[in-house]
């Protein structure tokens, strides 16, 4: 187990610093730093000694280095734009996108999980072919257009929700919270929606096709001859193998919603770190561009070790130190 676990955090380690590389390169390959920090005017002893300031007169490799330490020490650099620290920028908008996703991911996780159980052990009843209809319209829309008729539906005809922001916030130390007033917990009910219903759509069918498959495998029709109830044999046997395929692609797509929800913050004008990106691609910020792309990668290369530990915690097999008998 504890070589699964050195090895998950190995390939964590390689795609961190290949990310890394990505964003080192958007310095060299986007605009000329220099330039951008202090505008044309400037003249060619002040770039030089901004440059050599800089240390982009260096190696590429001593500079890329260099770039890789300072990130891990939580230090992207002065915004070409706002000039302030990258850091202090993504701390201040963090809190926002976490609430966010971390909702959305719940909602998608257990709602999700819960009608495709239902689906599958009721697969013949109208209400399972109901849900699986509406699945299927969550899986056609796109985001955004799921957002605006939500806005459509309680903003503008029945007036129950906000249509944009983040309503009044607490601020707790340096993190900011809505989920202690009652404008912030409106606030977050339709981008909470927007973005977790195609992750919902999307584990509930991946839940129900695998239920179904396990409750076609021998050791349930077995299970089905000892007399054990029924239900006893949904939710303790079938459920428990259906889950270990279940978190590792949901795992995976819950990632996703805490890295992309640029579309739905955008929709709701949600003051989060995908609207910081997305000014900074309008203003060709780099260093804000390059630390949101690490955030990214970050939030991935976790996810994917917490799902390498929860598939350890349900796989006996890969306790045993030999992960080829779990193949």
């Amino acid at each position: 187990m504890l070589a699964y676990i050195l090895r998950s955090l190995m390939q964590g380690l390689v795609v961190m610093l290949a990310v890394a590389f990505i964003a080192f390169s958007m310095f060299r390959f986007v605009g000329d730093p220099v330039v951008n920090m202090m505008g044309q005017e400037a003249t060619l002893q002040d770039r030089a000694e901004l440059t050599e300031r800089l240390g982009l007169n260096d190696p590429v490799p001593l500079q890329f280095a260099r770039f890789v330490w300072d990130a891990a020490r939580g230090d992207f650099g002065i915004s070409y734009r706002q000039g302030r620290k990258v850091s202090s920028l993504i701390l201040e908008r963090l809190p926002a996108t976490v609430e966010l996703a971390v909702l959305s991911a719940i909602f998608a996780f257990v709602a999700g999980i819960a009608l495709g159980v239902y689906a599958a052990i009721r697969r013949d009843g109208w209400i399972a072919n109901l849900v699986m209809s509406l699945s299927l319209i969550g899986v056609s829309l796109p985001t955004f257009l799921i957002g605006i008729g939500l806005i459509y539906i309680f903003a503008v005809e029945l007036r129950w929700l906000p249509s944009f922001g983040r309503g009044d916030t607490v601020k707790i130390g340096w993190w900011t919270t809505g989920l202690l007033t009652i404008s912030g917990l409106k606030s977050l009910v339709m981008p909470v929606l927007t973005l977790g219903f195609l992750q919902l759509t999307l584990i509930m069918r991946l839940v129900r096709s695998e239920m179904l498959e396990v409750m076609r495998a021998d050791f349930i029709r077995f299970a089905r001859a000892r007399g054990i109830p029924e239900r006893r044999i949904e939710f303790r046997h079938a459920l428990r193998n259906t889950m270990i395929p279940v978190i590792t692609i949901a795992g995976l797509q819950l990632g996703g919603v805490i890295a992309f929800a640029i579309v739905t913050e955008t929709v709701f004008q949600w003051p989060g770190l995908g609207a910081l990106f997305v000014t900074a691609v309008q203003f060709v910020d780099v260093p804000v561009m390059s630390a949101y792309l690490l955030f990214v990668a970050f939030v991935f290369v976790l996810t994917s070790l917490i799902v390498d530990l929860v598939y350890v915690a349900l796989d006996p097999r890969l306790r045993t130190g030999n992960p080829a008998m779990a193949k």
